[in-house]
């Protein structure tokens, strides 16, 4: 993973961790045990899954930069559908208050995406290759 891979994980991680602490304490306070469990997976979840899809798409660009648009929307359809397979697969699950479940993901999904953009335009991510603009300097007509 490239550095600035790391950054923009580290600068999207930290805070959707920090807003599954207060979703697990809300949980808690409003639905007891099973509302701080609820909260407990559904911030999992989320960290798992955007995790999982940064690292392949990281992994990706370093192969071909034409196949990182592909790989993205591949993981993101790969994560809605297992998404939806988990929520019917547990769906009269009784052990966590769903409620609680659905609201930290989404929101954990919001704050994810809210700190992913913030970290990726803070990141100062070079869009020109150096070592091509230096070779080509010298030639003429550049």
């Amino acid at each position: 993973m490239q550095s600035t891979d790391a950054r923009i994980l580290r600068g999207a991680a930290i805070p959707t961790g920090l807003a599954g602490l207060v979703a697990i304490i809300a949980g808690l306070l409003f639905a007891g045990g099973k509302g701080a469990l609820g909260a407990a997976i559904g911030v999992a979840l989320v960290l798992v899954f955007f995790t999982l899809g940064m690292l392949v798409v990281s992994y990706v660009s370093r192969l071909s930069q034409q196949l990182v648009m592909m790989a993205g929307l591949l993981g993101y359809l790969v994560k809605l559908v297992a998404v939806f397979a988990l929520v019917a697969a547990l769906n009269h699950v009784t052990v966590w208050n769903a409620h609680v479940f659905g609201w930290t993901v989404l929101s954990l999904t919001i704050v994810w995406l809210a700190a992913e953009v913030n970290a990726t335009i803070n990141a100062r991510t070079p869009y020109v290759e150096s070592g091509h603009a230096s070779r080509d300097l010298g030639k003429p007509g550049t």
